[in-house]
């Protein structure tokens, strides 16, 4: 099955390395990926990285979270957090406020309309999973899961 990337960006030379292919499918796959979660949450008014806070913040509960600590659980970190909880807050998806115990640190929690929004999400995003991801198989995405995980360690 491997060798459909070269077809697909209409590459007419062979890549040099396999690591190279393997990096580009890897980059092509997300982007795919990321262009079917992005139209399923158009329907949301969300941006996939909105989604990830929302979900960072249910998972937080009450408690909250700091700037510092969201970024830390992004999937991928904005560099501008501020502007984005603004927008969110504009929607009255989130809510901040400081800390009681140092003022400087400013909370920013889930809604009951965000903590709402992200729940009606859940059943469209497990069928849009399902979909694309189901399809290989247990095992596959058990090795697949277990790969990326050794690729994202630091090598000796």
């Amino acid at each position: 099955m491997s060798g459909r990337l070269a077809a697909e960006i209409k590459q007419t030379k062979p890549f040099a390395l396999l690591e190279e292919e393997a990096i580009l499918n890897l980059g092509r796959t997300y982007e795919y990926l990321q262009q079917r979660l992005g139209d399923l949450l158009k329907d949301f008014q969300l941006t996939p990285t909105q989604y990830n806070m929302l979900r960072i913040l249910r998972g937080a509960g009450s408690e909250g979270v700091t700037c510092s600590q969201a970024c830390e659980r992004m999937i991928s970190p904005d560099p501008d957090i501020t502007r984005l909880l603004d927008r969110m807050e504009a929607r009255k998806l989130i809510a901040r406020e400081r800390s009681k115990q140092d003022r400087r640190v400013v909370i920013t929690c889930i809604t009951p309309e965000g903590l709402e929004l992200v729940n009606q999400i859940d059943k469209p995003l497990t069928a849009l999973l399902k979909k694309h991801l189901g399809r290989v198989g247990k095992d596959r995405l058990t090795n697949l899961i277990d790969t990326l995980e050794t690729l994202r360690q630091e090598p000796e």
